[in-house]
């Protein structure tokens, strides 16, 4: 078994480990190492905006896990897709540039007793990697490695649905990241010039590659993290062991091997919210009845690994369209004849614009499911198109889908390990609409999407409710509908969570170091106690961009 010396190992090369590995590889007196299970982002697909269609449900580019059955979903699984390759999720994600709102982070710095996490500090470092197309202002940064475009198209149908937003009570916004989001228009994405841009560009290449103090090793995955008790008593997370497709090997976080410990590093796990929890279930950290059912030692019990699990569930609504003005006004029939997908595909060649440059979702809206609402609690993603499911063929018709998914759930589910092996996926159970909150919520907010497709500006289109139907009227049918053809927006967070010392579930205190194990933190969404109001990559960069000062101060 080889040994590798470090004075930083980084568990995932994703979102916040890209950025991780750049900030501390900074300092050319520091070793850094990151470690990357998937393959390096060279596939193609990964770089040109709609390739995520080919990236999402590819083992070239995906874990490929799927959800337990879910009683909310009136037992259905779901597909939940995670990055596996270099940039992680924001390799194969919808590229929107979200923050959330100003509540979100000053929630966190209540629930941690932490100030540092409030808006009024967090703000700084979301500013510090931005290049904003727009330039620099008080609330956007420029010049930075995440570059934030506009979108390099335009739709009819969605003008006109944000007119019919704007009729419904909705004020249109030209900027969702202010820390009041609330509003309709269009989303900011991370893209350059047409492309995708995923954090490997963004923080890797070239800086990281052309530092001698930094290594990566892809085709990597770590079995569990090695930990040594110390000559006082304490317990230290000295290393990793990784598998690498043929034989296993050690990397280590300190100068010496071993108990007489020299100069100390310290490991990262930026993983994600579901790779994190069952790395540290692996390595004996977790819920002291989970480990002893799967015959591991228990190194700490800590019921609060892999708890917690927030996620932002869809509601998809279609709306079946007519037009007398155009034939081809959505891409269900614009791309439905080979001289229709010619054409995208020489206008994506010649310009990098068109529906080959779209995110997932082009336009969005925040508003309130229902009056008493205190803030915006629902968000829109729209697109000119409709399907059965993801990876599905596009309808034959016209159609839009307005989905909406509740930003604020009151369910919480888990990522619990299934075995004690590394190669074997855990149990993701979301428990989606398990609460009477979520249920009126996703009720309400469907009744919301009603209102504002019967506003004027889409009377031209004549929109008929293909899904979920507009038959459906009571609370009851609609939550249950809602489980019907509701599918995850791929947001998962808050499995590590962090917390004040006398919260039995924290994971990690506010600096994120690892409750009873010294030299580990956990740095990627799973921190997060409450999930943001929005879409949540780039909240998980300022989570990393805090934390890589922290590290480099030493704190």
């Amino acid at each position: 078994m080889s040994e590798n010396i470090f004075d930083y190992i980084i568990v995932g090369g994703g979102t916040a480990g890209c950025l991780l590995a750049n900030r501390l590889s900074a300092d050319a007196s520091k070793r850094v190492l990151l470690i990357e299970a998937g393959r390096k982002d060279d596939y193609h697909w990964i770089h040109i905006p709609v390739g995520y269609l080919h990236c999402i449900g590819n083992p070239r580019t995906d874990w490929l896990y799927n959800t337990e059955p879910d009683a909310g979903l009136n037992g259905r699984t779901l597909r939940y897709p995670r990055g596996k390759t270099l940039g992680g999720c924001s390799s194969i994600n919808g590229m929107i540039y979200m923050r959330g709102q100003a509540r979100d982070y000053d929630q966190w710095a209540q629930l941690t007793g932490d100030p540092a996490w409030c808006w009024y500090h967090a703000l700084p470092h979301f500013k510090r990697h931005e290049d904003h197309y727009k330039g620099a202002d008080a609330l956007h940064g420029a010049g930075g490695e995440w570059r934030v475009d506009k979108q390099r198209l335009r739709w009819d149908i969605l003008e006109a649905f944000a007119k019919a937003a704007q009729q419904a009570g909705i004020p249109a916004t030209d900027d969702f990241n202010r820390g009041d989001n609330e509003g309709v228009g269009y989303f900011e994405v991370n893209q350059k010039n047409g492309w995708r841009w995923n954090t490997a560009k963004a923080f890797l290449r070239p800086t990281c590659f052309a530092r001698p103090n930094f290594e990566i090793w892809t085709r990597a995955q770590v079995c569990k993290l090695v930990i040594e008790r110390q000559d006082d008593g304490s317990q230290r997370c000295t290393g990793v062991e990784v598998w690498t497709g043929q034989e296993r090997i050690r990397a280590f976080a300190t100068r010496d091997s071993g108990k007489n410990l020299g100069k100390l590093g310290e490991v990262i796990l930026s993983a994600g919210s579901i790779g994190s929890p069952q790395i540290l279930q692996l390595s004996g950290i977790g819920p002291a009845e989970l480990l002893k059912r799967h015959g591991l030692p228990v190194v700490v019990d800590l019921p609060g690994v892999g708890a917690n699990l927030q996620d932002h569930l869809q509601i998809r609504s279609v709306y079946k369209v007519r037009s007398d003005a155009a034939k081809n006004f959505t891409l269900n029939t614009m791309s439905s004849s080979l001289w229709g997908k010619a054409k995208i595909g020489l206008e994506y060649a010649f310009r990098q614009t068109g529906p080959m440059s779209m995110a997932p979702s082009q336009l969005g809206a925040f508003t309130r499911s229902s009056p008493d609402q205190p803030w915006p609690n629902i968000e829109y993603h729209v697109q000119p198109l409709s399907l059965d499911a993801f990876g599905e063929p596009l309808h034959s018709f016209n159609a839009f889908t307005a989905s909406v998914c509740n930003l604020n759930p009151t369910s919480r589910g888990s990522v619990r390990i299934k075995t004690g092996c590394f190669e074997d996926a855990p149990a993701i159970t979301p428990n989606y609409l398990s609460t009477p909150q979520d249920r009126q919520v996703a009720a309400d907010s469907l009744r919301v999407t009603r209102r504002i497709v019967s506003q004027r500006a889409l009377a031209r289109y004549q929109p008929e409710e293909f899904r979920p139907g507009a038959q459906f009227q009571s609370d009851e049918d609609l939550a249950r509908l809602a489980g019907d053809i509701a599918t995850t927006i791929f947001h998962p967070v808050g499995t590590t969570k962090m917390g004040r010392a006398d919260d039995p579930m924290a994971v990690v205190d506010s600096h994120l170091r690892v409750r009873g194990i010294g030299g580990l933190r956990v740095i990627d969404a799973g921190v997060m106690p409450l999930i943001t109001s929005g879409n949540t990559n780039s909240p998980t960069l300022m989570i990393a961009e805090k934390a890589a000062q922290w590290l480099r101060d030493g704190v």
